[in-house]
């Protein structure tokens, strides 16, 4: 029996997830500006793996045909990079930072029909730097 007091016991949301990074503190750049990086807590990444619904692939070789966006597969990566890049954050969140810079993401194909995507980045604390205005009364 695994005691891991960490382990989930229940294999839904007991209560909405709180974020100490938000959004707007993720980067693609290697520094925010206004703010100086005070520490590097590490690599954080949130790894989604998907397969595509049949029905999403029928549809998706009929607008194929006729040429143009294919919208449902679309609307899958889209929601897959964000569930990645969500994943990525709360990992941020529990080593206590709180921003993430050098964001990053990448996919791979498992097999037919099934792609990890991986949104990754370092985790970092921050704090604004003086005189910018950011936090001064």
């Amino acid at each position: 029996m695994n005691n891991d007091p960490l382990q989930k016991r229940v294999p839904y949301e007991v209560s909405a997830q709180r974020y100490s990074v938000s959004h707007q503190m993720v980067t693609t750049a290697f520094e925010l500006p206004g703010y100086r990086v005070r520490q590097n807590l590490g690599i954080v990444r949130g790894i989604v793996v998907r397969s595509r619904n049949l029905f999403v692939n029928i549809g998706a070789i009929f607008n194929s045909m006729v040429g143009g966006n294919i919208t449902a597969w679309t609307r899958l990566c889209e929601q897959t990079r964000r569930d990645a890049f969500d994943i990525m954050v709360q990992h941020a969140t529990e080593l206590g930072a709180n921003a993430i810079i050098g964001a990053r993401y990448d996919a791979t194909e498992l097999g037919s029909g099934i792609t990890e995507v991986l949104a990754y980045g370092t985790a970092v604390i921050v704090e604004p730097l003086e005189g910018t205005g950011l936090f001064d009364s």
